[in-house]
């Protein structure tokens, strides 16, 4: 859930702060602006849509032809045609009689189908560890599975629930001006109800409304009553009484116990017997929960965005086959950044940091690896279907191209260019309106980060505040970073390629004149891809990291970055003529993880590229690296700080000697983009992984040590400089 641009403006003037700092309201420059729109012509990116690979059916059956030429509805707008009755007594009672004529289909007695499941019988039986033994169900069995029950859920209520849908609509309507869903999102979700599956929907919790407000969305769109899990640690309870009979859902405590305890047992295989999936999807919620929270603004507008639905059933079957040896990030980068190997391993990374739950330990191994694989699914169908705010346009824009402040005549057409380029790159936006007033309010809400100064021509300078204010900027700024990231990663792998043959401060003429082979490229990609966090890019766990790099290197190729150098001798690369089929196929599958994709390298040998002279190249190419500035100093910083930090200490404390480090170097340097804990963390994770810290066990729990590899001051600098190849300053 966005939260979007209020779609009314109020012109009024503020007065000025110490005589320089003034409001954005009363400038004017006499020139005709332009509207944004949310989409460029006729065409609307469509966002969201599963994964090909591993759910092709899904990806074609569970598509809405016609979903580009829908639009959006406001499903808080409730008038009189949405009721079966007209009159003027009618139009005052809406409301009302529309949470009347809610269909809720009736609740059945889940309890004798749950005793008879296979997975309650083969604990009552015996067959499980912690069983009961065999022979017939005891009384205080099927008691105890009620009482599990009873925990886990309760029969909803349908005049509460009418009542409830009548309170929150009006509350609704009270908080926001519209509530948006996407029609033709909604069509695919109907589509997908209609084959007679169970739904699951996984929220990436953008709002602490979404609780509320996604079972309202669906309710009133006709799909039915949602059953929303909740954490019963933050519900009291009353409240968690009452949330049940709403259709929440609460794990019982006992599915977090240890594993081999009868109570541990028997709660998890009630819960796998109530739900099919809530047992499979606790470890990806939690996933999804780690995610930023945003809170809602008084009287704003609300968009809800649905992925494409995708049958789980589906998936299971044909993800296995995607799966292939992989190994860990310290198997992987360490050799090569203590410069004991310059050859990238033929493999995957592996690395998981999906948190483990009770629910998640008790699944096979194969099952875990599946709820982890699924969450980067779903993740990476999240942040594709969120739309880009004007917040996170604006930020960007101050943060890596205008940090010594920009005119606002400029910063209309650089907003105006980069709008355009996240659309084109098939990414949402969600906001419109007349550009000159969109910039207004954008300013309004960052106006705590920015300080915007009258000059004598009548312009206005838009000037970030050093200090906090910098930290904030990058928050919103990373929203943006998706819809660039292929972008990103490969023009930071261009600097690092350039880091040991040009000066970074050399002119970019002298740049363009060095050769970049596509071997080279593809292994400064590779490299790059492995010591960036799996979070961060949020790649399909069926799509191998050299097609990432191929697309890396299109995308380059696009934008104009690269362009195709013909060397001497060799066969021009758009002379397709004289090549001849071979008995190997000119073509393989995405998904391949064998080992033919290195063949790849070997085809690359002859192709060669330099970087484009064209004026807009060098400003862009510069504003693509500083995107990953902020996680890439960072780990810099944390790599600088292993001779300072306190070891051994817990994963918490040495987070927070690092942060203070952080902020410490932000005061000092002016790098207040990287002064994040949640680049702290990151950090630490990523070492962890790399074999720069080990985690061993403590008298209270597992403790941090700095590994024998990287004791030396020579190994730490070696991680640093490793790291700060990537960095353009």
């Amino acid at each position: 859930m966005n939260t979007m641009a209020e779609a009314r403006f109020q012109t009024q003037q503020r007065s000025s702060q110490d005589g320089r700092e003034t409001s954005l309201w009363s400038s004017g420059f006499g020139m005709k602006l332009e509207a944004v729109t949310p989409f460029l012509g006729k065409y609307r990116p469509f966002v969201g849509r599963c994964c090909q690979t591993c759910t092709p059916k899904s990806w074609e059956s569970l598509f809405h032809r016609s979903i580009m030429d829908l639009g959006f509805c406001n499903v808080i707008l409730v008038k009189e045609d949405n009721t079966r009755f007209r009159g003027w007594l009618v139009r005052r009672l809406c409301y009302f009689l529309w949470s009347l004529e809610q269909h809720i289909p009736p609740c059945q007695d889940a309890s004798q189908k749950i005793m008879e499941s296979t997975g309650v019988r083969n604990v009552i039986s015996g067959r499980a560890p912690g069983g009961a033994g065999e022979g017939p169900v005891p009384s205080h069995v099927k008691k105890e599975v009620q009482r599990i029950l009873g925990h886990i859920q309760a029969p909803p209520r349908p005049f509460l629930l009418r009542l409830f849908s009548w309170a929150l609509l009006r509350f609704l309507n009270c908080l926001f001006l519209n509530v948006q869903l996407y029609r033709g999102q909604m069509k695919m979700v109907h589509k997908a109800a209609q084959a007679g599956s169970p739904l699951v929907f996984l929220s990436t919790h953008k709002s602490v409304l979404d609780g509320i407000l996604l079972p309202f969305v669906l309710l009133s769109q006709g799909v039915g009553v949602l059953r929303v899990a909740w954490d019963p640690r933050t519900c009291s309870p009353t409240l968690r009484a009452l949330l049940k009979k709403l259709g929440g859902l609460f794990l019982p405590p006992e599915a977090n116990l240890s594993l081999d305890t009868p109570e541990g047992v028997l709660a998890r295989a009630v819960v796998h017997a109530a739900l099919a999936p809530l047992g499979l999807w606790t470890g990806l919620l939690a996933v999804l929960r780690s995610l930023r929270r945003w809170g809602c603004s008084r009287r704003v507008c609300v968009r809800v965005h649905l992925a494409q639905p995708f049958s789980l059933q589906e998936y299971t079957i044909n993800a296995r086959s995607c799966w292939g040896s992989r190994q860990t990030l310290e198997q992987l980068l360490q050799p090569i950044v203590l410069g004991q190997c310059t050859a990238v391993p033929d493999t995957e990374k592996e690395q998981e940091w999906t948190p483990v739950t009770g629910p998640l330990l008790a699944l096979r191994q194969e099952d875990q690896l599946l709820v982890r694989r699924l969450s980067w699914h779903v993740l990476n169908a999240s942040v594709a279907s969120s739309a880009v705010m004007s917040t996170a346009i604006m930020a960007t824009l101050l943060l890596f191209r205008h940090q010594k402040g920009v005119f606002l005549s400029q910063l209309l057409g650089e907003f105006s260019w980069l709008t355009e380029e996240t659309l084109l790159r098939g990414f949402d936006v969600g906001f419109s309106g007349q550009l000159r007033c969109l910039l207004q309010h954008t300013l309004s809400l960052l106006r705590p980060h920015v300080a915007l100064l009258r000059i004598q021509q009548g312009d206005l300078l838009v000037v970030p505040r050093p200090g906090p204010g910098l930290t904030s900027l990058a928050r919103l700024s990373a929203e943006l970073l998706p819809a660039f990231l292929s972008e990103a990663v490969g023009a930071c792998a261009v600097r690092g390629l350039l880091a040991g043959r040009v000066p970074p401060e050399g002119p970019w003429e002298l740049q363009g004149i060095e050769l970049l082979s596509q071997k080279e490229l593809y292994c400064q990609i590779l490299l790059l891809l492995h010591l960036l966090p799996q979070d961060l890019l949020l790649l399909q766990p069926c799509q191998s990291s050299y097609c990432y790099c191929q697309e890396v290197l299109d995308r380059l190729i696009q934008c104009g970055l690269l362009v195709a150098e013909e060397t001497p001798g060799s066969q021009p690369a758009c002379d397709t003529g004289r090549q001849r089929l071979s008995a190997k196929l000119l073509w393989k599958l995405s998904g391949d993880f064998t080992d033919s994709d290195s063949d790849d390298f070997e085809e690359a040998e002859g192709r060669y590229f330099r970087l484009s002279q064209q004026s807009r190249c060098p400003d862009f190419f510069l504003f693509l690296c500083r995107l990953l500035s902020p996680v890439l100093k960072a780990f810099a910083q944390a790599a600088a700080f292993l001779h300072r930090g306190q070891l051994p200490d817990t994963e918490s404390g040495y987070a927070e000697q690092l942060f203070q480090f952080l902020q410490a170097t932000a005061q000092e340097e002016g790098l207040f983009e990287c002064a994040d804990p949640n680049l702290a963390i990151s950090a630490i994770w990523t070492f962890r992984d790399l074999g720069v810290l080990q985690q061993m066990p403590g008298p209270t729990g597992p403790v941090l040590h700095l590994s024998q590899a990287f004791a030396s001051r020579e190994s730490q600098e070696k991680l640093g400089q490793f790291i700060r190849q990537f960095i353009c300053s």
